[in-house]
C-alpha cells in the first residue's frame, strides 16, 4: 500500500483509480464493507483503489481540538487498512487553503486532474467543500461532465443499529468491549512504542510495559484485561491501565501493561494491545499501598478472565 502525502505528491501513474473519502476512523465493518465494495469494482476494472483522507479530520480542524477521541491514530489507521486490498492513501492536510476550497474546484483538482477518478463511494450524505456546499448530487453530476460514476456506500447494520465509529466510541466508554470489537471485526486496539518510565512497577512486584499514547484524549480509560502483540510468544496475556495515574500525580495520557509470566526486555518494540474485558475505572487511591492491594486485585481479575477463556 503507498501512502501518498498531500496533493503536489501525485504523480502521472496515480492517474485512473476508483476511490473513496472519509476519515476511516477504527476502520470497523462499515468501512470494510466500503472496501469491499471498492475492490469489486477495482478488479472489474482493472484499477487501483484510493482512499482520500485527511489530517486532521475536518471535525478536528474546525472545532480546535474539541471532539471526541479518535478510536485510531493515523498510523493505526494505516496499518488497518493495509488488510483491506487497498492500493493506496492519499491523505491531504486539512488546512485553510483546503477548508476554503469551493467543492467544484475540489472535484476538478482532486478528483479529476489529480486522480483521473474512475469511480467514487461515498455516503449519500456526504458533504464537501467551502460552507459543505457539495453533495452527492453534485457529484453526480460532475460525474456525467467528467466521465466518473458515482455509487452509494453500502450501510453495514449490527443489532438493527449503523455501525459507526460514534457507536463504536460509545461502547467503549460504556465498558462495552464485546460490542465494540462486534462492530471492528476485532478486539479494539491501541499501538505504540514502549519507553522507559518512572519504574514504580517493579518495586511492588508488577513491572509494566509503557506506551505513551500521543493523544489529547483517549476511547478507553481504566483497567482492563489485555494481549500484547509484537513481542515473543504473542499473543501475551496482561492486565493494563489506560490513563494518567492520579495516585502518582501523573499528567501525560499513558497506558501501561503488566504481562502474565513474561520477563524478556522489550523497550523501543512497537508493540499492539488488545483491549478484551474491562475490569474497572481509573481512580485515585489514597496512598501507594492501597494502590498495590488494588493491582493485586486487578491482575487477579485479568487472570480469572484469561481462564474463563481457556
Amino acid at each position: 500500500m503507498e501512502l501518498i502525502r498531500g496533493l503536489h505528491n501525485l504523480r502521472e501513474r496515480h492517474h485512473g483509480c476508483v476511490a473513496t473519502i472519509g476519515n476511516f476512523d477504527g476502520v470497523h465493518l462499515g468501512h470494510q464493507a466500503v472496501l469491499g465494495q471498492l475492490a469489486e469494482k477495482a478488479a472489474s476494472m482493472g484499477l487501483p483503489t484510493t482512499v482520500i483522507t485527511f489530517e486532521p479530520q475536518p471535525q478536528e480542524y474546525f472545532s480546535h481540538g474539541d471532539v471526541p477521541p479518535r478510536l485510531t491514530r493515523f498510523r493505526e489507521k494505516l496499518q488497518a487498512l493495509r488488510r483491506f486490498s487497498v492500493d493506496r492513501v492519499l491523505c491531504l492536510a486539512f488546512n485553510s487553503a483546503l477548508a476554503e476550497m469551493e467543492p467544484e474546484a475540489f472535484i476538478r483538482e482532486v478528483l479529476v486532474a489529480g486522480l483521473g477518478l474512475r469511480y467514487l463511494v461515498v455516503g449519500d450524505d456526504f458533504r464537501f467543500g467551502k460552507g459543505r456546499r457539495g453533495d452527492f448530487a453534485m457529484l453526480q453530476q460532475a460525474g456525467r461532465e467528467y466521465g466518473f460514476e458515482v455509487a452509494h456506500m453500502r450501510t453495514f447494520s449490527l443489532d438493527g443499529g449503523r455501525v459507526s465509529s460514534t457507536r463504536i466510541r460509545e461502547a467503549l466508554q460504556a465498558g462495552d468491549l464485546s460490542l465494540a470489537a462486534q462492530m471492528l471485526g476485532r478486539p479494539y486496539r491501541m499501538s505504540g512504542r514502549v519507553a522507559h518510565g518512572n519504574r514504580l512497577g517493579r518495586t511492588i512486584g508488577f513491572p509494566t510495559a509503557n506506551i505513551f499514547l500521543h493523544r489529547k484524549k483517549t476511547p478507553v480509560d481504566g483497567v482492563f484485561a489485555v494481549e500484547m502483540f509484537g513481542i515473543e510468544g504473542e499473543p501475551v496475556p496482561g492486565v493494563a491501565n489506560v490513563g494518567t495515574r492520579p495516585t502518582v500525580d501523573g499528567t501525560r495520557s499513558l497506558l501501561e501493561v503488566h504481562l502474565f509470566d513474561f520477563s524478556a526486555e522489550i523497550y523501543g518494540r512497537h508493540v499492539h494491545v488488545d483491549f478484551l474485558h474491562r475490569i474497572r475505572e481509573e481512580r485515585r487511591f489514597e496512598s501507594f499501598e492501597a494502590l498495590k492491594e488494588q493491582i493485586l486485585l486487578d491482575a487477579g481479575q485479568a487472570r480469572a478472565f484469561f481462564a474463563s477463556r481457556a
